[in-house]
């Protein structure tokens, strides 16, 4: 009976044994599927955010491109002018598209980084510079006989390049942010 007792004893440590090595190679294997898991989902929400950053971004450099070209627009009309461009009294939109730019240009300096925002600054800054040289040359005597652009031509031709200028080096800025292998793509 002792004999019966003891292999009994024995069978049921062994089954316990097994089930703890069971149990333990159960955990360490869940264990490892946890931290997959997690780092699975780790990577796919950087993905998310980097994803939402880039639209965000893209967003904020599609709306400062627009008012950009809005402002150059009412600046062009100021040039074209007969009477320099001076504005109503009351009402000016050329100012009202210069805000515009302003304002496009705070969700650009949210957005990021600093080598967009300031070539950003540079675009704004050509743009506040051509809009203060159209108000004082629409002050100038005799401004009511001729168009500013007749009157200081190579100052408007100046400012048309420099836009181009300002511009293209704000949109290369802008590219290398949003597809920084642009450049070895090219062509393709």
């Amino acid at each position: 009976m002792q004999d019966t007792v003891a292999v009994a004893l024995i069978t049921s440590l062994s089954t316990l044994a097994a089930a703890a090595l069971t149990g333990l190679v159960g955990a360490r294997s869940t264990r490892r599927q946890l931290a997959h898991h997690l780092t699975v989902a780790r990577q796919e929400s950087a993905e998310r955010w980097a994803t939402r950053r880039d639209e965000l971004r893209r967003d904020a450099y599609v709306g400062f491109l627009g008012a950009c070209d809005q402002a150059y627009r009412q600046l062009d009309r100021r040039w074209l002018d007969v009477g320099g461009g001076e504005p109503a009294p009351g009402y000016d939109e050329t100012y009202a598209a210069m805000r515009a730019v302003d304002e496009t240009y705070n969700l650009v300096l949210l957005a990021g980084p600093e080598t967009v925002a300031a070539a950003g600054r540079v675009v704004l800054t050509s743009l506040t510079a051509e809009y203060a040289d159209q108000r004082r040359f629409g002050a100038e005597p005799g401004a009511a006989d001729a168009p500013l652009r007749d009157r200081h031509r190579e100052r408007w031709l100046a400012a048309i390049e420099v836009r181009t200028n300002r511009r293209i080096t704000f949109v290369d800025a802008v590219r290398q942010v949003l597809d920084p292998d642009a450049d070895g793509r090219a062509g393709r």
